[in-house]
């Protein structure tokens, strides 16, 4: 690692966060497999957290966990052991919908229910939500005003790029607070790198395993040279090349299974490189004035 690079690292800690769902959740599957079917599926979430908590504790590293309340629910000792080992919990809904498919009312539901049952499982307050496949998109800002009633200070939803299925195009790169009329949230927008008038998304996920590493590294070198956090993302089911496969489309699979056996190299590789902590402690320094 240069010296450069070294020092960078050292003045900014970005964002380290997981999605936790099971292997068969994920959005691109949708069409391919029953929601009924769920609970006849081998669960491989209690077995996939325990491998990141282990790396991450080996690494000295925190991060930020957004859980579904589906898997608080029938993994409370996942939710525990997470909590447990000094990572943050947050909400990631309840049932893996898209915020696209929900009314305001079945929003609310998903995000009043899931902050319950996690709060109850760790003792303390949860005060982030992600949104599955990053579904907060334009025209679906009412949610933002929902998670400010609902009692949440943050959201890391609007990925500001342009891509089918989700973005939020031209929504800011960087961590900010957005005023709305419920009131304020403070918005933390997955990593992106700006190039030739566009933003290229690089916070992790099927980005970070498919396209080349030097692509993720650029992001949060950028970052950090703007003095402002970057925020890194992953799923559990990540680091299980041996997963279960289904019967998706070509397209799908190709998303989904593509250079798992490259998860954890390459996350070794930017825990060596950069440094991360969880959202929420960062969230005291930044809270509008008259929020705090």
């Amino acid at each position: 690692m240069s010296a450069n690079r070294s020092s960078r690292s050292i003045e900014v800690q970005h964002f380290f966060t997981v999605d936790v769902e099971e292997h068969f959740q994920v959005s691109a599957f949708e069409r391919f497999v029953d929601r009924a079917a769920w609970e006849t599926l081998e669960s491989r979430v209690a077995r996939n957290v325990e491998r990141l908590l282990e790396f991450l504790a080996a690494h000295e590293t925190r991060g930020t966990f957004f859980v579904l309340g589906w898997i608080a629910e029938k993994h409370a000792d996942v939710v525990r052991a997470i909590s447990d080992a000094g990572h943050e919990i947050a909400s990631h809904g309840w049932g893996h919908r898209r915020v696209t498919e929900l009314t305001p009312d079945a929003f609310r539901k998903s995000v009043r229910r899931s902050k319950a049952i996690l709060e109850d499982l760790i003792g303390c307050k949860v005060v982030g939500y992600r949104a599955p496949s990053f579904s907060i998109v334009r025209g679906r800002e009412w949610a933002l005003d929902i998670l400010i009633e609902e009692g949440y200070r943050y959201d890391s939803s609007l990925f500001p790029i342009k891509r089918r299925g989700y973005g939020y195009v031209s929504g800011g790169r960087d961590p900010h607070w957005i005023d709305r009329p419920r009131g304020g949230i403070y918005e933390v927008p997955p990593c992106t790198l700006r190039r030739v008038g566009q933003n290229l998304p690089a916070a992790g996920g099927a980005y970070f395993r498919i396209f080349p590493y030097a692509l993720v590294r650029a992001a949060f070198e950028d970052a950090a040279k703007r003095g402002v956090p970057g925020t890194f993302y992953v799923h559990p089911w990540e680091v299980d090349p041996d997963q279960p496969r289904v019967a998706a489309s070509a397209w799908s699979r190709f998303r989904h299974y593509t250079g798992l056996r490259r998860t954890l190299p390459r996350l070794r590789r930017l825990l060596s490189e950069f440094r991360f902590r969880p959202i929420a402690e960062n969230l005291a320094a930044v809270l509008s004035p008259a929020t705090s």
